[in-house]
């Protein structure tokens, strides 16, 4: 069955006659197609991707059994139109990603008649979908993952203290582009000393020095899919720890094991409740609850974030093919802050960690 097919068996579970889809990353996985502007038209059975003359070449060349047409207006638009025109009365919309601007002017594309009650909310359909990845949406996280871990382990050899972080990350986007990473999965993250107490810090010229936990957490893009790891190092050359060395070495292994436990946990059937709560157990045991301030982990994909969230009250449960991250972390404010990240395949038993690179107490 296509993509296009099982979108469209969702929507008649859901009620719904049409649909319009112009999230790029649904688009994107419902068609193949990577262009930057383009909607999909589901109605009856039919499928159609319109898209601009810009792209015309590359229409033909990636879409995969749907129709398309080159547009001469706004997509969005000329998709609606194309509905109404082949007899739906009832048309989804990804609500969590359109805006009401951009829902405004779908609507204007529909004659008067039919436009009261014409778009319905549909949530969830698409996402839902893209959540368990088939085996060549693995084969390509496998591959980008891999690609991921090689940067970081040849930049266990660069990072020293004087750096600054910009410099870091600089030189790791580098190393990853070099290697055949289409583009990286956000901006690389380098967080060193106090300024790791900021869970999304991003590089700063700030220099490294010794004696403090460095956080670097990045991901490549590689066939369209994202990896996501993190890693934290800590930079000495002295023969004996400080006490807030110390504390951060307490506080690090708090954080491993937490992590541990959490990857242990994922597995199908469990609830993303309960893997959150192997982690957050562990810190609320080892007296670092209220420094760990963010959920477990989320889902990876064509996108850096996707479902399902891994927090507290996520009663979701996995399900095999599921792409995961678990990354706990203790954040001190004004002191340090320290994160372990995998991603990991969710299995019927158990898990594949996708980033199988070195993640124990390091010293560079």
């Amino acid at each position: 069955m296509t993509r296009a097919k099982r979108v469209a068996a969702e929507m008649r579970a859901k009620g719904l006659e049409a649909m319009v889809i112009t999230h790029p990353a649904d688009v994107r996985w419902v068609s193949g197609f990577t262009g930057s502007n383009a909607a999909v038209a589901l109605v009856g059975g039919r499928g159609r991707l319109f898209t601009d003359g810009r792209y015309t070449a590359q229409a033909k060349e990636e879409v995969q059994g749907l129709a398309v047409t080159i547009a001469t207006k706004p997509v969005a638009q000329e998709a609606c139109a194309w509905l109404e025109k082949a007899g739906a009365r009832i048309c989804g919309f990804v609500s969590a990603v359109t805006s009401v601007v951009d829902l405004e002017a779908m609507k204007t594309a529909i004659s008067g008649k039919t436009r009261r009650g014409f778009f319905r909310p549909a949530p969830g359909i698409v996402s839902r979908l893209r959540e368990v990845k088939d085996d060549v949406e693995i084969g390509a996280m496998r591959r980008a993952a891999l690609l991921g871990c090689r940067v970081y382990d040849e930049m266990l050899g660069v990072i020293e203290a004087g750096m600054t972080e910009i410099e870091v990350a600089a030189e790791l986007e580098y190393r990853a582009r070099k290697a055949g990473a289409e583009a990286m999965s956000f901006d690389t993250i380098v967080a060193s000393g106090v300024r790791g107490s900021l869970p999304h810090g991003r590089a700063t010229g700030k220099r490294l020095a010794r004696g403090e936990m460095v956080t670097l957490d990045f991901g490549v893009i590689l066939g369209g899919y994202c990896s996501d790891m993190t890693r934290t190092v800590y930079l000495n050359r002295s023969a004996r720890f400080s006490p807030l060395e110390a504390e951060q070495k307490r506080a690090f292994d708090a954080v491993s094991e937490a992590q541990i436990a959490a990857v242990s946990a994922v597995r199908s059937g469990v609830s993303c409740a309960e893997v959150d709560e192997a982690a957050r157990g562990f810190l609320r045991a080892a007296g670092f609850e209220k420094e760990f301030s963010h959920s477990t982990g989320h889902g990876v994909g064509l996108e850096i974030h996707e479902s399902p969230r891994v927090g507290a009250k996520q009663a979701q449960k996995l399900e095999p093919g599921m792409v995961i991250t678990i990354e706990p972390g203790v954040y001190v404010a004004g002191k340090y802050g320290i994160r372990i990240e995998d991603t990991v395949l969710v299995m019927e038993k158990g898990c594949e960690v996708l980033t199988p690179s070195v993640k124990s107490w390091m010293e560079l």
